[in-house]
């Protein structure tokens, strides 16, 4: 099994490319149902991430299994986004941006 949620959010600061992420400016809310509820802020290649739903431009949801998926790369985001299994609320190119942010 790959790695959960909560591990995954916690390490994305130390994780996430400051190089493709420089001069970007977007935020994120991931609601994971079973996983949690979080908060990533990027401004200008730094990265903060936070527990809880604190306001975002772009809110993504979906199942924590749907969500390990999609990081060990079993699952396509896209495929997910056209199935339903993820669904993307707000922003939508701030979305598009997510794969810089996400590694």
């Amino acid at each position: 099994m790959g790695m959960g949620a909560k591990e995954f959010f916690e390490s994305l600061p130390s994780r996430a490319n400051g190089a493709e992420t420089t001069g970007m400016n977007a935020s994120y809310v991931f609601e994971i149902e079973g996983g949690g509820t979080w908060t990533v802020k990027v401004d200008d290649g730094k990265l903060a991430v936070s527990e809880g739903d604190g306001g975002a431009e772009c809110t993504i949801t979906t199942s924590e299994d749907t969500f390990e998926r999609i990081l060990d790369g079993t699952q396509n985001p896209l495929t997910a986004y056209m199935t339903g299994k993820l669904k993307v609320t707000g922003d939508v190119s701030a979305a598009l941006k997510l794969k810089s942010v996400l590694g």
